[in-house]
């Protein structure tokens, strides 16, 4: 096992790491073989309840997020929060050298709503994005762009849900991903997977 150390914009990342061989059972030849660690998009450390994030080389020019569908990853992150305010990214995509530009993540997750009512959602990116809850389009921010936030809202009955965030960075060399929600008599703040998980989950 081999470590690289990057930093993006003065923040570190920490214990960036290609396994060859040697991942779970559940890894087969259709799955990408390497996992990196990264302080800013997720972490190769699996945590349960959070997004999983798989990682796509775009070709260049792409101008809006592409059909993940007939792709390949090239990585995949896990993390319970996206909170990336606009910075430099000039030293290259963690585990994949000199990518500077023209990758994208697709974030996947399931929430638990203990309290049904009408959530309020915000997306902020550069370059696009897109939220999808239970399969439904509630943000469209697609597009090459500087920093735009966009909104919506959605009513959710108490119970499971499925929730999606597509990202993807197209020119260097900005980015940005910052994703909010807005609960029910509740004050804005950051979307953190850990404040919606299931009674039981804890345990």
């Amino acid at each position: 096992m081999s470590f690289m150390c990057s930093r993006l914009s003065g923040i570190a990342f920490l214990l960036m790491s290609i396994t060859y061989g040697q991942t779970s059972p559940a890894t087969t030849s259709t799955e990408p073989v390497y996992k990196f660690y990264s302080t800013v998009f997720g972490t190769s450390v699996i945590k349960s309840g959070g997004l999983t994030g798989r990682v796509y080389a775009i070709a260049p020019n792409t101008p809006n997020l592409p059909s993940f569908d007939a792709m390949r990853p090239i990585a995949k992150v896990w993390t319970t929060k996206l909170d990336i305010p606009l910075q430099d990214f000039t030293l290259g995509f963690p585990g994949v050298p000199e990518r500077f530009e023209w990758f994208a993540i697709d974030y996947t997750g399931n929430i638990w709503i203990t309290k049904g009512g009408r959530y309020h959602f915000s997306l902020a990116s550069d370059d696009g994005s897109a939220l999808f809850v239970d399969n439904r389009l509630i943000i469209d921010n697609d597009g090459i762009h500087p920093i735009v936030v966009k909104k919506g809202a959605v009513h959710l009955g108490a119970g499971l849900h499925s929730i999606r965030i597509a990202y993807f960075q197209g020119p260097r060399t900005q980015l940005a991903l910052v994703f909010k929600v807005q609960t029910p008599g509740q004050s804005w703040r950051i979307f953190d997977t850990e404040q919606f998980n299931p009674p039981h989950a804890e345990q």
